[in-house]
C-alpha cells in the first residue's frame, strides 16, 4: 500500500513539473516568436516648429542656471539619474504642455523637483531652448489625440514583468529604486502624459537611450497593439500610482 502511494505522488510530481516545464516552453517560444513578426505602423504627419531665437537663447540660460545639475549642460541628461531632455523622439512626441506642466509641477516620487517660482515666461524660454534641438517633426497634437487604451491590466501585468521591469523596476518606481530607466509607473508621469504618449514610446524607443523600440527586426520583442494597451492599462493601476 505504501510503495503503490509513493508511486502515485511520483507520476503526480512528475506530470507536474512536466506540466510545468511545457508551459515555460510555450512562453519561451511565444517570446521568440514575438521577436520576428513586427507590425507595420505609419507615423503620424507633423510639423517642424519654428523657434524665436532670442527666447531660445534666454531659455538657455535660465536652463544653465536651474537644468544643468541633473540633466547636464548639454540636456543629454545622465543614465540612471536624469533623462535626456533632448532626445528627438522624446521632442516629437511631447507637447508644449506637457514640458511646461513637468517643469513647474516637478516629478513627485522622483528627484525631478517643481519649478514653481519660474514665472511663465522662463518657462516658455526653457522648453523653446528644448525645441531648438528637435530634428524631427512634432506629432504630439495627433499622439495625444489618440484614443485612451482599454486593455487587460492583468496580461499587461504579465508584458511589464517579463520586459520592462528590467530597466523601470518592479513597480515602475525607476532610478529611486535602484533602476535604470525612468520611474513610469509614478503618478507625476502618469498623470502627465497620453495613453497615445506611452504607445509611441514603448512603439518607437529613445535612440541612443536604454529605451529601446519594440517593434522591428531588432527588437527585443514585437508587441502587437493590443498588447502595448494591456501594458499601458496595467500602468495605469500600479501601486507607485496609487
Amino acid at each position: 500500500m505504501k510503495k503503490r502511494y509513493l508511486l502515485i505522488v511520483l507520476l503526480i510530481s512528475t506530470g507536474l513539473s512536466l506540466s510545468a516545464c511545457d508551459q515555460n516552453s510555450q512562453s519561451k517560444n511565444m517570446f521568440d516568436t514575438k521577436k520576428s513578426t513586427p507590425e507595420k505602423r505609419t507615423l503620424p504627419a507633423g510639423v517642424m516648429v519654428k523657434v524665436d531665437p532670442t527666447l531660445a537663447a534666454e531659455g538657455e540660460k535660465v536652463y544653465q542656471q536651474n537644468c544643468i545639475f541633473c540633466h547636464q549642460a548639454d540636456a543629454i541628461g545622465k543614465p540612471g539619474f536624469a533623462p535626456s531632455l533632448t532626445n528627438k523622439e522624446f521632442l516629437s512626441v511631447a507637447s508644449n504642455k506637457f514640458l511646461m506642466s513637468t517643469i513647474r509641477d516637478g516629478r513627485p516620487g522622483t528627484g525631478m523637483p517643481p519649478f514653481a517660482h519660474l514665472g511663465r515666461k522662463q518657462v516658455e524660454a526653457i522648453v523653446a531652448y528644448l525645441r531648438d534641438h528637435a530634428v524631427l517633426p512634432d506629432i504630439s497634437a495627433a499622439i495625444d489625440a489618440q484614443p485612451e487604451a482599454h486593455g487587460d491590466p492583468r496580461l499587461g501585468e504579465m508584458w511589464f514583468r517579463q520586459i520592462c521591469s528590467t530597466c523601470h523596476g518592479f513597480n515602475g518606481d525607476g532610478y529611486s529604486a535602484g533602476s535604470t530607466g525612468t520611474a513610469i509607473g509614478k503618478a507625476g508621469f502618469l498623470d502627465k502624459v497620453t495613453d497615445g504618449f506611452i504607445r509611441f514610446t514603448i512603439v518607437n524607443g529613445r535612440s541612443n537611450t536604454r529605451m529601446l523600440s519594440f517593434n522591428g527586426p531588432a527588437a527585443l520583442a514585437n508587441l502587437t497593439d493590443r498588447e502595448i494597451d494591456d501594458i499601458i492599462s496595467y500602468l495605469r493601476t500600479t501601486p507607485s500610482k496609487n
